[in-house]
């Protein structure tokens, strides 16, 4: 009976030391799949800014076509206000020398 008690109390610390070294296997495991994880993520972010770099370009291009048009329009009404303002205003100083000249009409 004294064998089968110290097979059994052997048996029970090779199954516990079977069950220590899988709880270390296990954590190695995760230990190592979260620095892998981590090692990605970072590759991640610092490849981020490249990724982006295309898109940030042709919006940029895009915003400067656009206030370039702007100023094109801009420039334009302007120099249409001008001229109108000049016909206009000889077409006041006209009317007031009408005015001035025959003050009946």
């Amino acid at each position: 009976m004294e064998d089968q008690l110290k097979r059994l109390l052997e048996a029970e610390a090779r199954a516990q030391a079977i069950i220590e070294a899988a709880s270390h296997e296990r954590q190695r495991m995760l230990d190592q799949a979260l620095a892998s994880v981590h090692e990605a993520e970072s590759r991640f972010e610092s490849s981020r800014a490249d990724l982006r770099a295309p898109f940030l370009k042709e919006a940029h291009g895009r915003a400067e076509q656009a206030v370039a048009e702007l100023s094109r329009k801009y420039e334009e009404r302007q120099r249409n206000l001008r001229d109108m303002a000049s016909r206009h205003e000889q077409e006041a100083v006209d009317a007031a020398l009408n005015l001035l000249l025959d003050p009946a009409v």
